[in-house]
């Protein structure tokens, strides 16, 4: 019973690591990778390096964002950092 009650406190303080900082990490990961799967033509999307653009054309993990008027760029799903409302 002794050695468990040593460890006690190590464990108490993993699972409030866990659920303080791991779980909702976690989470947030798997939302944005559902975000990045459901892109689509003509989504409003801002890149990770901050530019505004909507999405032209979709090829594999390949995306050709519009980010001003006859001004096209070519980017990877995962440089894509939030889905804008339309």
């Amino acid at each position: 019973m002794e050695p468990l009650q040593q460890f006690l406190p190590l464990i108490i303080i993993f699972g409030i690591f866990y659920f303080i900082l791991i779980r909702p990490q976690q989470q947030k990961q798997k939302k944005h990778k559902s975000m990045l799967e459901s892109l689509q033509k003509g989504d409003k999307v801002i890149t990770i390096g901050g530019f505004y653009g909507i999405i032209k054309d979709i090829k594999g993990e390949t995306l050709t964002l519009e980010i001003a008027k006859d001004v096209v760029v070519n980017t990877t799903r995962n440089a894509i950092g939030v889905k804008r409302e339309k």
